[in-house]
């Protein structure tokens, strides 16, 4: 009978996604964040993350998350960690996968839906206290960026798409809370594609900058060859 009752608590959990949004704006890499509507912890700003339905597939129930809080579609939401503390949420066993994406932040139209009662873009090291380990889950997630910053140009899903060297290193510099010198970051950034538009900033305060973009398809005849790496 113990048996029994132990194997029948395995069917007793319940599984949920949240979507780690991150985006880049003025020198400083935020997250999206919702107000909760509704118990738990009503009144206080959370990832926007819900359960999953019985017959639903993992990517299929994150796409619906996010649009049901926020009515963004259509972004390309990677599989992170998981997170299963005992006593995470205080309504019982939920064990939760984080989701997360990369977006320019003026490309993105959030709007709080559903249970969602307010959306915000907050400075990923100027959280407040969070619902649930929403903080904790942010933190990891974030870190999980970091590392993926150092092996892949992912910086310019979150970059403008015309964007200045300055504009480059500010995101380095934040993502790692670390001041790079300019000229030691410029020689590490050569080995990436870059094209140069022959155009400068406008509407600043200060000496117009160069600007840049990605070469995708520079980029990945150089995937394609066996010694090329990026490192950063």
């Amino acid at each position: 009978m113990a048996y029994k009752i132990k194997f029948d608590n395995f069917f007793s959990y319940s599984f949920s996604l949240d979507c780690v949004i991150f985006g880049y704006k003025e020198g400083k890499i935020y997250a999206l964040l919702i107000k909760r509507a509704m118990e738990p912890y009503i009144g206080e700003w959370a990832i926007p993350g819900d359960l999953v339905y019985p017959d639903e597939d993992l990517p299929d129930a994150a796409s619906r998350i996010l649009t049901e809080l926020t009515k963004v579609e259509g972004l390309l939401l990677h599989q992170g960690q998981t997170f299963g503390k005992p006593d995470r949420h205080p309504q019982g066993r939920v064990i939760t996968n984080a989701y997360f994406a990369l977006v320019r932040i003026d490309d993105i139209n959030a709007v709080a839906d559903s249970w969602a009662e307010e959306i915000q873009w907050v400075p990923i090291r100027e959280l407040p206290q969070l619902a649930f380990d929403h903080n904790e889950i942010l933190e990891s997630t974030f870190e999980q960026l970091g590392q993926k910053l150092k092996r892949e140009p992912i910086c310019f899903d979150l970059l403008p798409v015309k964007f200045t060297l300055n504009e480059m290193q500010q995101l380095y510099e934040y993502a790692f809370k670390a001041d790079l010198d300019k000229a030691n970051f410029r020689k590490k950034i050569k080995p990436i594609p870059l094209i140069s538009l022959r155009e400068k900033q406008t509407n600043v305060k200060h000496r117009p900058a160069n600007l840049f973009k990605f070469d995708v398809k520079g980029y990945t005849e150089l995937v394609e060859e066996e010694n090329y790496m990026f490192r950063m």
